[in-house]
């Protein structure tokens, strides 16, 4: 083989923290012949991301750029580390940005991704944006994918929900590592937090508004009451963190709530838990709902939560945030007295729904293989 170059997509993201959208993009990149494809990544912030390092070890490059890089900027950064086969936008509206100086670097394959279905603006100016964004987006991508269908109407229009370039992508997840029978990693994780043999509430997930930390608190409350030594573990960082933790003091609960910080075995905590809590205000999907269903952990959930996410294997509990914490806490109650793990089950959901590692890697490199006339293909342990 001569001078052969691997196949170069850049992901443009926020920062490649432990996050559900760069959890799946590392799920792939991990996956991936690196001598037939790479990845490189725009990474807004100076600040090293969790999986920066990593990126780096498997060939891939880390472009930090500051939140208020202009499309001359992108243009320049496209045709400095390239050419680019394909640019891959995951940052929502400014997708558009991004997408207009990859049409301009002479880039054939543009995708926009939707990954949520809301954010926390309503003022004039952001709904200008956001209908100037969606034009752009909509005329100068070659490829709309959506980790829902609710995520693509939000960022796409639900007009382009039709289009023949818009596709539902699932979030790819290696759901076998979830399968693991709780061991010895699970109970030194029990008691490194200080779990004990209570029942454990779990939540993973950034300290942010959409992920409602507030009403888990209010549901502890109500838990407490009915059985004092139940334990809430929340795995996760994010700015309104000490908000939260200064909250469960003032509530007098905090002893019952384990703050984990940011964890890289995911598995060992999903693995720990009786029931996953998911109360968002407003989700694109949910990758951590799906990672839970992959542990056998029942989960309760708020009706944010996108449909798509539940793979149907009896796991998902859905209860509006307007029944409030009472009713959210029998419920959990309930649940956790009926957790059972049935590997069977699990394994067809996820392969019946398309969330398996393979099948996403297959889909996206089909999008990324247009127009290259190359070929691509499945190995037991390896795709591409």
């Amino acid at each position: 083989m001569e001078n052969f170059k691997p196949i170069k997509v850049l992901h443009v993201v926020g920062a490649m923290n432990r996050a559900g959208t760069e959890t799946m993009l590392m799920n792939i990149y991990r996956n991936i012949d690196h001598e037939k494809i790479q990845f490189d990544f725009i990474s807004y912030g100076k600040e090293e991301a969790d999986y920066d390092q990593e990126i780096k070890k498997m060939g891939g490059k880390v472009i930090k750029l500051p939140k208020t890089t202009s499309l001359r900027a992108l243009y320049r950064v496209m045709k400095e580390y390239g050419p680019y086969h394909a640019v891959h936008s995951h940052t929502l509206f400014h997708s558009g940005i991004a997408n207009t100086a990859a049409l301009l670097a002479g880039v054939k394959i543009r995708i926009a991704h939707a990954h949520t279905t809301l954010d926390n603006s309503d003022s004039f100016t952001r709904k200008a944006y956001i209908r100037f964004m969606r034009l752009i987006i909509n005329s100068f991508s070659t490829d709309l994918l959506a980790c829902s269908n609710g995520a693509g109407s939000y960022l796409f229009g639900e007009k382009a929900l039709n289009r023949i370039n818009y596709s539902y992508f699932p979030n790819a997840i290696d759901y076998e590592q979830f399968l693991q029978t709780p061991g010895t990693d699970v109970k030194s994780f029990k008691v490194e937090e200080g779990l004990g043999n209570n029942i454990v509430i779990g939540h993973v997930g950034r300290f942010i508004e959409a992920k409602n930390h507030s009403f888990l608190l209010e549901i502890m409350k109500s838990m407490i009451k009915k059985d004092a030594s139940v334990k809430l573990l929340l795995v996760g960082d994010g700015d309104l963190r000490k908000q939260i933790e200064e909250k469960a003091k003032n509530e007098g609960i905090h002893e019952n709530i384990r703050f984990t910080g940011i964890r890289s075995n995911i598995a060992t905590a999903m693995q720990s838990m009786d029931v996953f809590v998911f109360p968002s205000l407003y989700e694109g999907l949910g990758l951590v709902l799906l990672e839970a269903q992959a542990s056998g952990v029942p989960c309760v959930v708020s009706e944010a939560i996108q449909p798509e996410a539940d793979i149907n294997i009896g796991l998902v509990t859905k209860l509006s945030l307007a029944d409030g914490a009472d009713i959210w806490a029998d419920k959990i109650l309930e649940v956790a007295a009926k957790r059972e793990r049935n590997i069977t089950k699990i394994i067809d959901g996820f392969e019946q729904s398309g969330y398996s590692l393979r099948s996403g890697i297959l889909a996206l490199m089909n999008i990324y293989q247009t127009n290259t006339g190359g070929t691509y293909e499945r190995t037991t342990n390896r795709l591409l």
